[in-house]
């Protein structure tokens, strides 16, 4: 019997600093999350980071929770009820960090009988950090605990047509309610080195602004080419005209070179230059969630304006979106 696991990045159970401290460990100790040598990883998360960061963490995420939980869970279920209700086969959500746990999906899975899963991370484009981790973590549990399990993927879905049309769609009926100056494609950042470790080819990846638009096998698992893969496809369905939008990366951790251009430099930026009326999209996201709500919706859109930008407007998500979850359902159905 066939079933569908849908994998989303997860959340803390509680805006508390307990519960956002217990899932920033999960998170950061994650080899492919902060990729560098266990001990060393140890001593900067659990000796520096869990002692400082947490408290400011769960500020954060208090400003955002809703009264039914987190938004990125909240969101994922209702995305998993809609898509359920346009196909037949047994579905199950799971989270790579918090809870549902990935193992908790699967076990759901089989005690409804299911011996092949199709995991969809709900992730556009691949990224270490993101698909190849959740890729990696289900695979260990089904070995463990599902020897009988057989799995199948989708590959990174930034170039679907369907999905680009259900991406593009929403945004144009945001774009619709108001009048917007530019439009900025704000990605979830990741170190370079990502990029780097992901090239299979192990020499295309230069970051340099050339390697992303020259054919190569690299492209599968660049995290940085399907980013503005994604931008080109979208501003191409909407008719954009060149220099009223642009591509961004956000969230940076650390000292170590992330993915340029810098959201928050970029965005501060365009209000110096005059753009008054600035509309921002984050489709590394499928879900809104911290990074999104918090990050973009109120801390850039603060910035814009104290730089002299006067309406900023944060595009959602596509969340559980009529098409997009006909989309899923397609996948699935298909």
């Amino acid at each position: 019997m066939k079933g569908v696991l849908l994998v989303n990045l997860g959340s803390p159970d509680s805006p508390e600093p307990k519960d956002v401290k217990k899932y920033l460990g999960e998170f950061l100790m994650d080899e492919r999350v902060i990729d560098i040598p266990y001990l060393l990883r140890t001593l900067l998360v659990k000796g520096i980071i869990l002692n400082t960061r947490p408290k400011k963490s769960a500020k954060a995420y208090k400003k955002i929770w809703w009264d039914e939980g987190s938004p990125l869970v909240v969101l994922s279920k209702r995305l998993l009820d809609k898509v359920q209700k346009l196909t037949p086969t047994p579905i199950a959500l799971a989270m790579r960090y918090g809870n549902p746990s990935i193992e908790s999906g699967l076990k759901e899975l089989h005690e409804k009988g299911v011996d092949e899963v199709l995991l969809i991370p709900l992730y556009p484009q691949f990224a270490m950090a993101t698909t190849e981790t959740i890729l990696v973590l289900a695979e260990e549990i089904r070995k463990a605990q599902f020897p009988n399990m057989k799995f199948r993927s989708i590959p990174a879905f930034y170039n679907d047509e369907d999905y680009v049309k259900s991406l593009s769609n929403s945004i144009q009926r945001d774009l619709n309610k108001g009048h917007y100056d530019y439009l900025l494609f704000s990605y979830h950042g990741v170190p370079e080195r990502h990029i780097k470790k992901s090239d299979v080819t192990k020499s295309h990846c230069k970051i340099d602004g050339s390697c992303c638009n020259t054919p190569s096998a690299a492209h599968e698992f660049c995290y940085r080419h399907q980013c503005y893969e994604t931008t080109k496809n979208v501003a191409k369905t909407l008719g954009l005209e060149e220099g009223k939008y642009g591509t961004s990366f956000q969230s940076r951790l650390g000292r170590d070179p992330w993915l340029q251009p810098y959201t928050d430099a970029t965005i501060d930026g365009l209000a110096q230059k005059g753009i008054k009326n600035l509309a921002v999209v984050t489709p590394a996201f499928v879900s809104d969630c911290l990074e999104t709500l918090e990050e973009i919706g109120m801390e850039a859109a603060h910035s814009f304006k104290e730089n002299g930008g006067e309406n900023f407007h944060t595009i959602p998500c596509l969340n559980d979106d009529d098409q997009w979850c006909e989309v899923i359902a397609k996948w699935i159905n298909n």
